[in-house]
Parts: structure tokens; C-alpha cells; sequence
């Protein structure tokens, strides 16, 4: 198997990116319902729900596949949102499982005709 680290690199920073876009699609909506901010916070709730979708789609393999590799990333990624947005330290089991669902994400991007070809 010829592994092109560009092409895994891209595609995780692909993946992370939509991952920020359907966090943000759902964090807006919070902010609104929950913490009384603004009603115009939903046009950017609708342009980052957008963006996600649309960024799925640049993806050349089967859906199913995506989204299974996807889930991983987007894992990793609310668990860093958690840290670094909420300010809420990590245990040591959300880094295991972090670190759990980053390699089960590499093993399905990796595989003989997977996500990286």
C-alpha cells in the first residue's frame, strides 16, 4: 500500500473542518435557546449547517465509509471544542477514547481501498 501522507493529512484537515462547521451549526442553536443571544445567530447556524453538507460531499468514496471515518474525527474534534471552548479539562478517559476513535478513523482511511486511494 503506497500511504501518500498528503492525502491523509487533507483529508483529516477536510474532515476536522467539517467537523468545526456541524459543531458550530449545533452551538449556535444552544446559544440562542439556551444563553438568550440573538436571533441572528441562525443565519450563521443555516451557513454552517451548509457548509457541512456541502463539505461531505467532497469526499470520492462510498458515503458510508465517510461518514464512519468522519464520526471519528468529529469525536476528536467536539472533545477538543469541550477543552478549548467550554474550558473543561480532559480526563484521561476522553483522551483513551479520543485516541481510540482517531486510530479507529485512520484504519478505515487507510485501508486497501479506503478513503485514500
Amino acid at each position: 500500500m503506497d500511504i501518500q501522507i498528503t492525502k491523509v493529512v487533507t483529508t483529516f484537515f477536510l474532515f476536522f473542518i467539517t467537523a468545526i462547521a456541524e459543531i458550530l451549526g449545533c452551538y449556535f442553536p444552544y446559544l440562542i435557546l439556551n444563553q438568550g443571544k440573538s436571533h441572528w445567530f441562525w443565519l450563521p447556524t443555516a451557513l454552517s449547517l451548509a457548509m457541512f453538507v456541502w463539505l461531505l460531499t467532497l469526499h470520492p468514496a462510498a458515503s458510508g465509509r465517510i461518514y464512519a471515518a468522519y464520526g471519528g474525527i468529529y469525536i476528536f474534534t467536539a472533545l477538543m471544542w469541550l477543552r478549548y471552548v467550554d474550558q473543561i479539562v480532559l480526563t484521561r478517559w476522553d483522551l483513551l477514547g479520543g485516541l481510540v476513535v482517531l486510530l479507529g478513523a485512520l484504519m478505515i482511511i487507510l485501508q486497501p481501498q479506503g478513503l485514500i486511494r
